[in-house]
């Protein structure tokens, strides 16, 4: 394959959850978009949550009508969030599983044993015209059920490979990773999109963006934890350029 663009979507979530601390307008999460974008970002995503623990529904009202880059929009397979996503048509919907007792999302979503349900749920969006994400583990059976269920793109989680680099096991780092590779090809060549992320940080980032078969790359939490220490413009400027050596 041709080392083509590697996409760099901007999670803002976070900048959310510091304005959510205090209540108020500030910081703005559209205020942010607007920096990634201005900084390189290909994209924004923002995962309106059930219980809107971070993005609100007029955090998405105002991104659809500010962006000039596509809106990735993480949601859990619910109703509620299918009407929303219905209702704005943005560019991409990404389907991940949700826990209101979890921090972040821990793991890729179970495909394989709620195809039924999944395809019934996804083919509106499709016919709506947003392309459909399912953000699942690095598993063969997994993303065989994302093909099945009609996605067309998979965003591989990349959370036990970042936390194994994390706590120094290296060699369950290289397993994960070689998972990663592996089932990156394997998606490909089944004609599904690949992107990738969670936890992703400088000192993990060049590996999976190296991979030739992923088209996109989605962090959030690390960048706008360095963006206390640099600025946000600086801190995606620097995960664009590390990216974009990878791909070279």
């Amino acid at each position: 394959m041709s080392a083509e663009h590697l996409r760099l979507g901007v999670n803002i979530d976070h900048v959310a959850t510091v304005r959510n601390a205090r209540g108020g307008a500030y910081p703005d999460p559209i205020r942010a978009a607007r920096l990634a974008e201005a900084a390189g970002a290909d994209g924004i995503t923002a995962h309106l949550r059930e219980d809107r623990r971070h993005i609100t529904d007029a955090d998405i009202e105002g991104l659809m009508a500010a962006l000039s880059v596509p809106l990735n929009f993480e949601m859990a397979a619910t109703d509620e969030m299918q009407r929303i996503a219905l209702r704005h048509k943005p560019h991409a919907v990404c389907i991940v599983p949700e826990k209101r007792e979890e921090r972040t999302t821990e793991g890729g979503l179970e495909v394989a044993r709620e195809e039924n349900r999944l395809a019934h749920f996804i083919a509106p969006l499709r016919e709506a015209g947003c392309r459909v994400s399912i953000f699942i583990a690095a598993d063969k059976k997994q993303i065989e059920a994302a093909h099945r269920i009609g996605a067309q793109v998979i965003e591989l989680h990349t959370g036990a490979y970042c936390d194994a680099h994390a706590e120094g096991d290296f060699q369950a780092r290289d397993r994960e990773l070689e998972a990663l590779r592996e089932m990156s090809a394997f998606a490909h060549s089944l004609g599904l999109e690949v992107h990738a992320g969670h936890g992703l940080a400088y000192d993990t980032v060049q590996p999976v963006a190296a991979f030739p078969e992923v088209r996109e790359l989605n962090i959030g939490h690390f960048l706008i934890g360095e963006a206390i220490f640099l600025g946000l413009e600086p801190a995606v400027r620097q995960m664009r350029r590390l990216m974009d050596e990878a791909r070279a």
